[in-house]
Formats: C-alpha cells, sequence, structure tokens
C-alpha cells in the first residue's frame, strides 16, 4: 500500500479522460471581498455524481483484474464515495454493492441505487456500515473497496489539483476537506511535485478530528460518534495510508465547528450562486476563520460535492449566522 506518486495522477487523467470533463475554477469578486484574499473555487460539485470522488472511482474499476470484476465489488460510504464506485462499476460493467448506515442521506442512496448498485443499510454511522462492508466481503468474496487505503483513488483524486495547477499554479495555499482524506492526499501529492511552495491546509470538522489528532499524534486515531452536517466528513476513525501522506506533505491541519460549515453552504450560495454540502463548504469556513493570514493571497478552496438535501439547503438558507 504505497502512496501514489505524481506520475500515478498523470496516468489517472488518461483514463479518466474519456469519462469526465475538466470542472471549473472560478473566483467570485464577492467572496473575494469578503476574504479579504483571491479565492479560486475548484467545482468539484458540477461532475455527474456531484462530487470529486468519482475521479478516484474511475481510476481504480478501471484497473481491476478479470477476476475482481467477476467477483463484483463492495464498500462502505456515507454517499459520495459510495456513488462513484456504483457509477464507476456500471462504465465498466461490474456488479457493486454498497453499504450504508441506517438513516443515512436520502438524495446519496438514490443516486447511488440510480447508477445500478445494491444498497445494504447497516448501523448507526459509517464506521459500522464499513465494518459490515469488510464482513460481507470476507463472506461474499466480492472485491472490498476501502475509501481511504486505495492508492488508486487518491491518484485518481489527484487530478483535480491537476487541472488547478494547469489553470492558476501560483496559488499561495489550497485548503482541502479531509473526511477519510483521499481529497487533501491527491491535491497535496499533484502541488508539492509541482509547486511545492504552495501550502496544503487540511480541513475537518470538531465534531470528528480523528484524522487532524492523528496527523498531529502519528498514531492512527479514533473519536466517539458524532452529529454532524458534513455526512462526507463523518469519519470517526482515520486510516493509515491518508494519515501517513498527510503527515509528510500538509503544511497545516484546522478544525471548524458546525455553525461556520453551516454559514459557509449559505456563503456560497449568497456570494457564488452555487450549492455546496457540509464537506464541500468546510474549506470556505476554514478561509473565513483564517482570513488574517489569508490576507492579500491567492488561495484555492475545493468545493468537494453539493450533494446537500433540499430540507438541510433550505433550512440552513433561512437562518441568520
Amino acid at each position: 500500500m504505497e502512496a501514489p506518486t505524481v506520475k500515478d495522477i498523470v496516468a489517472a487523467r488518461t483514463r479518466i479522460r474519456p469519462h469526465l470533463l475538466e470542472t471549473p475554477l472560478h473566483t467570485y469578486p464577492a467572496l473575494n471581498q469578503l476574504l479579504g484574499a483571491k479565492a479560486y473555487i475548484k467545482h468539484e460539485n458540477h461532475q455527474p455524481t456531484g462530487a470529486f470522488k468519482i475521479r478516484g472511482g474511475i481510476n481504480l474499476v478501471s484497473q481491476l483484474t478479470e477476476d475482481e470484476k467477476h467477483r463484483g465489488v463492495i464498500t462502505a460510504s456515507t454517499g459520495n464515495h459510495g456513488q462513484s464506485i456504483a457509477l464507476a462499476a456500471k462504465l465498466y460493467g461490474v456488479k457493486a454493492t454498497v453499504c450504508v448506515q441506517k438513516g443515512a442521506n436520502p438524495d446519496k442512496v438514490a443516486a447511488i441505487q440510480s447508477h445500478g448498485a445494491a444498497i445494504i443499510e447497516h448501523g448507526a454511522d459509517f464506521d459500522e456500515a464499513r465494518l459490515n462492508a469488510e464482513s460481507l466481503a470476507k463472506q461474499h468474496g466480492y472485491r472490498y473497496i476501502h475509501s481511504a487505503n486505495e492508492p488508486h483513488l487518491i491518484a485518481g483524486v489527484g487530478t483535480m489539483a491537476m487541472e488547478m495547477i494547469e489553470r492558476q499554479i501560483d496559488l499561495d495555499a489550497i485548503i482541502a476537506p479531509v473526511g477519510a482524506g483521499t481529497c487533501a492526499c491527491g491535491c497535496a501529492i499533484a502541488y508539492k511535485a509541482l509547486s511545492p511552495e504552495t501550502r496544503i491546509i487540511a480541513v475537518q470538522t470538531m465534531a470528528l478530528p480523528a484524522v487532524r489528532n492523528s496527523w498531529i499524534s502519528g498514531n492512527i486515531e479514533s473519536t466517539p460518534p458524532a452529529k454532524t452536517i458534513a455526512d462526507g466528513l463523518a469519519t470517526r476513525q482515520a486510516f493509515e495510508l491518508p494519515v501517513q501522506i498527510l503527515r509528510r506533505l500538509a503544511d497545516d491541519f484546522t478544525l471548524v465547528e458546525e455553525n461556520e460549515i453551516r454559514a459557509a453552504i449559505k456563503l456560497y450560495a449568497e456570494k457564488a450562486h452555487t450549492i455546496a454540502e457540509g464537506a464541500g463548504a468546510a474549506p470556505l469556513a476554514a478561509a473565513v476563520n483564517l482570513r488574517d493570514q489569508l490576507r492579500g493571497k491567492k488561495i484555492g478552496l475545493i468545493l468537494s460535492g453539493g450533494n446537500i438535501t433540499a430540507d438541510n439547503l433550505r433550512d440552513i438558507i433561512n437562518q441568520p449566522y
């Protein structure tokens, strides 16, 4: 389980190019004024699954052996990773099963099913769903796809950063969200190889800071179960490969509160006229908190996904922050 390199990311671009268009990198005057910095937003909410993870899904599934394709794949997800594997499996004619927690985001579950994957609901949170997926993989011989300890996933996600580098190489900092960690890892690998002076800032929710705690301690940490508006960040167990990469390449790691994430979702709607889910809004929340140190700089914010339910979005828009 070796960390991918920038060469792996370049190869991944060739694999995903027939299936995915490059996503926009936009800047918005109203957001820039608020932040006191020039912010370039990477719109992964424009992906066909509404989130960045499809990049990694296609890169991984395209490289399965014939035996693995025959056996089928299984994974666990809070939603976006599951959509990624479901759609990638559909593209390559592979049977997919996705384990989700009970009460998972209904829009994301419906999207997974729309791509033909089977859904198994089990457990109170992502980590219990993950353990169920691992158990079922052993019972039935499926190829288990871990949500983080998969170099092909990380290399695929890194293609997002390659697109950013080609458009705007002179960014002073990139702020990327961390659930399991593939997004921030892909960005860090690409930027530290091609623009090493760009700072990589990872952000996690204060409700579930397992990866941030691991980044500090060097150990694989876990946290108690907790609720968060950012279901894409709802991982209470850190994993070896992302922690290894982030400890080596990330320059800083910050945490944001729940209301700060909600406020950032509203800011995206008001200032950029775009929809962000909680995980996608976390980098903007972090940028607001870090305004003093980012003032006058050029920064990249990874809007990792836009899969928020209409009810949640409506509630957030109607609240003052």
